[in-house]
């Protein structure tokens, strides 16, 4: 079953936070990934959800987007975004 990364980014820091997207990139490309999302204009239909950037990553199944966070790449990545926004990740099973 596929199942999808869906994250929420605030970007304090637009220089450190490119270097990020190099790194997660690379390990989206790694797994298998595929950006369905990854930035865009939003518009809040309901609720006060209101996101500053959203990406959405689709992968084969659960276990491989758990592969790509736990990746040697991804947590390059995340070392990489320190101090350089805030994030709200979540993974989904889906169709």
């Amino acid at each position: 079953m596929a199942a999808y990364i869906i994250a929420d980014v605030t970007v304090t820091n637009a220089d450190q936070m490119a270097k990020y997207r190099e790194w997660s990139t690379k390990a989206a490309n790694e797994h298998g990934a595929e950006f369905l999302v990854r930035g865009g204009a939003i518009t809040v239909l309901e609720g006060d959800w209101n996101p500053g950037r959203l990406v959405v990553l689709k992968f084969e199944s659960a276990e491989k987007a758990r592969a790509y966070y736990v990746s040697e790449a991804y947590t390059k990545a995340r070392e990489v975004r320190e101090g350089a926004g805030v994030l709200n990740m979540v993974v989904v099973e889906g169709v």
